[in-house]
């Protein structure tokens, strides 16, 4: 007779198999000791930060065990001068992927830190910090804390992106609506024109997905701080508001209008605000009559009480050949008061009516213009 030898096999290798599956109810967290002593830097030592892209401070600590004699992970965590860790204001980790028992922490985040704590920039004010150490769930604090202080650099580290939200902006306190704000050259200035609504918050944000930093201005509007307590404005309004990033200073004045300007018959049309940074004119009626039918035109918009010229990027042009394009798009003349210069021409001279489109949203390159007939 033939055996058929995995029929006889197969349930013991079954049995084997659900006996090795058995839950490991003995797993437990390694235990950790705490960092008994804090070496670097000296508590209460003085560091004024410099701007250079390898300045930075060693922070060191004597080791700390685990009970298996693994790995053990280290962060340093940074509170203000009375702070007491629980909601720190920084955490950085050690060197070589957490695990050295030192960390280099550069003058930018250094700076950056004390900008949290609420120490203007260029001035002198006091950190905490101390060490903790971990392995998993574990986390164990050092029972010594030393203090540092630092003189901030004079600017506030500038992000790669910013945005505007709150409940106070168009955008609303959803973080998805946030508005982006214009980045200028150099990297160091953004700018934006918007409404803002009275008395509700409105705040800077270096991300519309996950928040990292955030930056309020100050009550009277001309310096501004890292943090995420949020400003608001007196009345509801169209402000241009302005943040320089490398001396932390800012500025935010209202747009109270927006005219339309044919140069020769000097008539003007103002605009009315659609929202982001948008402002139009429907169904006017260009005067290409007066003298030689001239048909130059520029914008003056009125900002924090002095109007200032919108023009082109040339002193004189030929008329365009299309409606839209680089030709149309808006430079700013704030001191410049002459009657033609750095004026567009009419892509059409016999246009009966037209509207006009201002665009100064800031998630554009450029700002710019449209005649639509």
């Amino acid at each position: 007779m033939k055996t058929n030898i995995s029929s006889i096999f197969l349930p013991l290798l079954l049995l084997i198999g659900l006996g090795g599956c058995k839950k490991n109810d003995s797993f437990k967290e390694v235990q950790v000791t705490e960092v008994k002593t804090l070496y670097a830097p000296d508590d209460a030592r003085n560091v004024v930060l410099q701007s250079g892209a390898t300045s930075s401070l060693y922070f060191e600590w004597e080791k700390a065990t685990a009970e298996d004699n693994g790995l053990v992970y280290y962060d340093v965590v940074f509170d203000k001068e009375n702070g007491d860790f629980s909601k720190p204001l920084y955490v950085a980790p050690a060197d070589n992927n957490g695990t050295s028992t030192g960390a280099t922490i550069t003058h930018k985040v250094l700076n950056r830190i004390g900008g949290l704590a609420g120490i203007p920039a260029a001035e002198r004010g006091t950190l905490k910090w101390t060490v903790i150490s971990s392995r998993g769930m574990t986390k164990v604090s050092s029972p010594q804390a030393r203090k540092i202080s630092i003189t901030r650099l004079a600017g506030i580290e500038a992000p790669t992106s910013l945005y505007l939200t709150g409940e106070g902006t168009e955008g609303g306190a959803t973080l998805a609506s946030a508005l982006t704000v214009k980045g200028l050259a150099g990297g160091n200035e953004f700018e934006i024109y918007t409404k803002l609504l009275a008395g509700k918050k409105y705040v800077f944000v270096d991300s519309k997905t996950n928040v990292s930093r955030s930056f309020t201005l100050g009550a009277d509007g001309r310096a501004f701080r890292e943090n995420a307590d949020g400003a608001t404005v007196a009345k509801d309004g169209i402000y241009k508001v302005t943040l320089d990033f490398a001396t932390s200073s800012a500025s935010i004045q209202e747009v109270t209008k927006l005219d339309f300007f044919m140069c020769t018959p000097q008539k003007r049309e103002t605009l009315a605000y659609q929202g982001r940074g948008v402002w139009r004119v429907n169904n006017i009626v260009p005067d290409f009559t007066t003298n030689w039918g001239d048909d130059r035109y520029f914008f003056w918009m009125n900002i924090g009480g002095t109007e200032q010229k919108l023009g082109s990027a040339n002193k004189d042009n030929q008329p365009p050949t299309a409606t839209t394009g680089t030709y149309f798009n808006l430079n700013f003349y704030p001191t410049d008061r002459n009657q033609w210069d750095y004026s567009f021409k009419f892509p059409n001279r016999n246009v009966p009516r037209c509207s006009i489109v201002v665009d100064l949203n800031s998630a554009n390159p450029a700002y710019t213009h449209q005649i639509i007939y």
